[in-house]
């Protein structure tokens, strides 16, 4: 699995695809399905690594697979995993998941029983999964919040590859990968 992280890091954003995300918590399991990806390059004006390394981005640049939680907008959190190397400040975003587990716990955490409003975004999926700050610089293979994958059984559709979403720099390299016609993805 650790070969999964140390690839490039459009690669990762398209493999993590179908791959489960899972949060153990002392409120319960919350897990679900990686339907959408972004990337960020280090040489991305979109990356919050793209100027230099800071106190806020330093996971970026941590071992592969290192958790950057940050703030957006002043009150909404992403979670972004470390790619490629250490010392290179890049990471994959987690847009979006197909929720399969614990998801009465997701809704009441959203507030809301539409299934799929629960993790059809950066922020939402973050909250419905109770990912919170504290879980910056936590390594994905090794703590309460850990990626499988993919159930043997599960079917997806091809990758589809669009720009990103949400940005004002970068915003015309195709660096978003999401499951084709995955009913829970943040936007066609």
């Amino acid at each position: 699995m650790n070969t999964l992280l140390t690839a490039d890091t459009i690669s990762v954003a398209k493999n993590l695809l179908g791959y489960r995300l899972v949060h153990e918590s002392d409120e319960g399991i919350t897990a679900g399905i990686i339907v959408e990806t972004e990337a960020y390059l280090q040489g991305d004006p979109a990356c919050h690594a793209y100027r230099k390394k800071s106190v806020r981005n330093a996971p970026m640049f941590g071992k592969a697979g290192t958790i950057y939680v940050y703030q957006i907008y002043g009150m909404h959190f992403c979670i972004n995993i470390a790619t490629n190397q250490e010392d290179i400040g890049e990471a994959v975003l987690i847009r979006a998941l197909e929720p399969t587990e614990g998801i009465d716990l997701m809704a009441q955490r959203r507030k809301t029983d539409s299934i799929k409003n629960l993790c059809s975004g950066p922020g939402k999926l973050v909250q419905a999964m109770g990912i919170h700050k504290g879980m910056n610089h936590w390594h994905i293979l090794n703590s309460d919040l850990t990626i499988y994958p993919p159930l043997s059984d599960y079917q997806y559709s091809e990758i589809f590859t669009t720009t990103r979403i949400g940005i004002t720099q970068g915003v015309d390299l195709p660096y978003r990968f999401y499951l084709k016609d995955n009913p829970f993805i943040s936007r066609k």
